[in-house]
């Protein structure tokens, strides 16, 4: 016999006092503070805002710090927070080309002007553990610098890598609308989509996902070859227009990852051989994410460029943008363990009456 286990405010309430103690663990150990989240885990920050659509590291570290770490469970946070505020005035678009470079690479062209910008990165750090980050209290001093610190340091502009490919007509021209695109956030997904809605759902969908969708591209699921056009990593200026004073004014910089590929095309029915374009943008340093990103972007047009659809997941819009959500993804998965004693009661039932109608139709043959 199946009976449904009832509860109360009294079991809820210890619940919630459990997690406290768990989120505050060994109270001899010092608590972490949201400026230490802020700053010494600054990737995750950024990842939090990324896919909660909201440029705040103070609340991404608080979310962080609340959810013990669980990402997802902070991007929850930080969503459920961005439908309390009010909408006061919409930015302009943000003028990448003027970005201030922290980091500058690209796998297509050796020179640029100014030269390639490594950054802080890991992609020359040897993978292995750092055991001097465990001793306590010990302060580790970063190298000094050698040569300039950025050669881009100064300039006002920074040409993208594409535009010279665009000098000879190579790469195809970059879509210019003055349309303002949906908004994501305060309308629903509406398929199909086009490109401007498909990039705000990548941008803000999960990390893991959408990384193993660009993976799949590569692995032959999307007929894509591409080339890192180029990445960079920066501060730009978001400008808000002021209709009483007849300008923009600048409100606050926020440092974004943006990624550029150079992939491969034959040529269609409809369009001559050329370089196409995928793109990504993401909110703080998420290189990963960017590229991933655009990756899948260039595998969604197939359908504008006169491609061929081979049946890869990547190449499927209703199949990548409705799972790449992973708020949506965790609500849905997780209701399954909330009470459904009702439904099991009545499949138990019908099991029962088709064993039992099994068995009579056995015994009748035999």
């Amino acid at each position: 016999m199946y009976v449904a286990v009832k509860g109360g405010e009294r079991a809820i309430d210890n619940a919630h006092q459990w997690l406290a103690e768990e989120r505050r663990g060994d109270p001899a150990v010092p608590e972490l503070t949201i400026p230490q989240i802020r700053e010494q885990m600054r990737l995750a920050v950024n990842r939090v805002m990324a896919e909660g659509s909201l440029y705040d590291p103070d609340l991404a570290a608080l979310a962080i710090k609340q959810a013990r770490g669980d990402l997802i469970e902070a991007v929850f946070l930080i969503r459920a927070y961005r439908t309390t505020l009010p909408r006061l005035a919409g930015s302009l678009p943000v003028d990448t080309g003027a970005m201030a470079v922290d980091r500058r690479i690209s796998a297509t062209f050796k020179d640029l002007p100014g030269g390639q910008v490594l950054g802080p990165t890991f992609d020359y750090t040897h993978r292995l553990l750092d055991f001097a980050l465990m001793a306590e209290g010990a302060t580790q001093d970063a190298p000094p610098r050698v040569g300039e610190a950025n050669p881009m340091e100064g300039e006002t502009r920074v040409p993208h890598v594409a535009s010279f490919l665009n000098r000879d007509g190579l790469i195809e021209t970059a879509d210019a609308s003055d349309t303002p695109p949906p908004d994501l956030t305060r309308e629903p997904m509406e398929l199909p989509a086009d490109r401007a809605l498909r990039l705000q759902a990548l941008t803000r969908g999960d990390e893991g996902f959408v990384l193993s969708m660009a993976y799949s591209t590569q692995r032959g699921y999307g007929r894509t070859h591409a080339f890192v056009g180029e990445l960079r990593i920066g501060t730009v200026a978001v400008e808000v227009d002021i209709p009483e004073l007849g300008f923009a004014v600048e409100i606050g910089e926020i440092e974004l990852t943006e990624c550029e590929t150079v992939n491969q095309f034959k040529g269609s029915k409809t369009e001559p051989p050329q370089f196409t374009r995928g793109y990504g943008l993401v909110m703080g340093q998420s290189e990963r994410k960017a590229i991933a990103m655009s990756l899948v972007d260039r595998a969604l047009r197939w359908q504008e460029l006169g491609e061929d659809f081979t049946g890869a997941p990547a190449q499927d819009e209703e199949f990548v943008l409705m799972h790449c959500d992973n708020i949506q993804a965790t609500g849905f998965l997780e209701h399954i363990k909330l009470p459904h004693y009702v439904d099991f009661q009545a499949e138990l039932e019908l099991v029962r009456k088709l064993r039992s109608e099994a068995q009579a139709m056995q015994e009748a043959a035999e």
